[in-house]
């Protein structure tokens, strides 16, 4: 997912940072609102941008011969929505590029569409989806996390793939090259991510349950019940 520095043509870093710009400000807009209304969310969002860092900081080797990580950006779009976790992940692409050489700054914007902006997008949506629904709570976030990661490798080759389309099949080509390197390897990342995001969000359950609440994570009765299950 962290596109190396350097490695688009500059017209496509601009495309990219022109997308994420908007979406970066919204974000910032909605986390002041979320602080301003309920302070004690500060230690959740702190707990989600940490998975986010540490996730995404690891590097493992895939069979396709280029590397992956999980994202870790399921938790955080569940419990603040996709904007607020379009900022966390900025911080944390910029962090990465300047200390781990995770990805780089003239990449950044491409970085941050793909992670921070449509995998979170994609995993609200599904969280959204089920939420009010019979499907088990924990069930929701972790498809909810495997989505959001699986997506982000799939923007990445689309991002690849425009920026350099194959001489024989063009856009096409390139974009079913580029997910054969990226997106399918990432399925089996992108289940464990979501089964231990899952866990995690048990263990929110189970110690602060008024804050799930307060942000109308799930249904009042859902997380008491869960709270009281364990």
């Amino acid at each position: 997912m962290h596109i190396m520095e350097g490695f688009l043509p500059w017209q496509w870093c601009v495309v990219w940072w022109i997308i994420a710009i908007p979406c970066l400000i919204l974000g910032i807009l909605q986390l002041k609102r979320v602080l301003a209304s309920d302070r004690e969310a500060l230690p959740l969002l702190g707990v989600t941008g940490g998975f986010i860092f540490i996730l995404s900081s690891l590097k493992l080797p895939s069979v396709t011969g280029s590397c992956s990580h999980p994202t870790g950006t399921g938790l955080s779009s569940i419990c603040f929505g996709p904007w607020v976790t379009s900022v966390i992940c900025a911080i944390v692409l910029l962090f990465q590029s300047l200390f781990l050489a995770h990805g780089g700054l003239s990449v950044l914007g491409a970085n941050i569409v793909s992670m921070g902006i449509v995998g979170p997008l994609a995993g609200w949506a599904v969280w959204r989806t089920l939420r009010d629904t019979g499907i088990n709570m924990y069930l929701t976030v972790f498809l909810a996390c495997a989505i959001a990661d699986l997506i982000t490798y799939v923007v990445t080759s689309l991002e690849l793939a425009l920026a350099y389309p194959a001489e024989v099949g063009g856009f096409v080509s390139s974009f079913v090259l580029f997910l054969g390197i990226f997106a399918i390897t990432q399925i089996p990342l992108a289940i464990v991510e979501g089964i231990v995001l899952a866990l995690v969000f048990k263990y929110i359950v189970q110690l602060k349950p008024e804050i799930l609440i307060r942000l109308k994570v799930f249904p009042d009765e859902k997380i008491r019940a869960a709270g009281s299950d364990a």
